[in-house]
């Protein structure tokens, strides 16, 4: 089992920055890859990028150059710059095992002047 637990979120204005981090625990070593993915209200969940257990990324075109997949041990983190109001969701958190994927509570993210 793998306990993945968002943080970060909030509210933001047009053309902000924010940081939302993922941090996972239990069999952590088990961990192939993490991504981060958002659904916004009457939308399917998007897929916005990933980070393999090394440093190996790959984003979503909708979000290339703006956001940013960092990892520091069992912490992943999303850097989010420029923000639109398009942007506005709630972001969520995977670990990928060999034992099926692991997903956190998510966090709101709100994009308003």
């Amino acid at each position: 089992q793998v306990q993945v637990v968002e943080s970060g979120g909030g509210l933001v204005q047009p053309g902000g920055s924010l940081r939302l981090s993922c941090a996972a625990s239990g069999s952590a070593f088990s961990i192939r890859s993490m991504g981060w993915y958002r659904q916004a209200p009457g939308k399917l969940r998007e897929f916005l990028g990933s980070i393999l257990s090394g440093t190996s990324m790959n984003y979503a075109d909708s979000v290339k150059g703006r956001f940013t997949i960092s990892r520091d041990k069992n912490t992943v983190y999303l850097q989010m710059n420029s923000l639109k109001p398009e942007d506005t969701a709630v972001y969520y958190c995977s670990a990928d095992t060999p034992f099926g994927a692991f997903w956190g509570q998510g966090a709101q993210v709100t994009v308003s002047s």
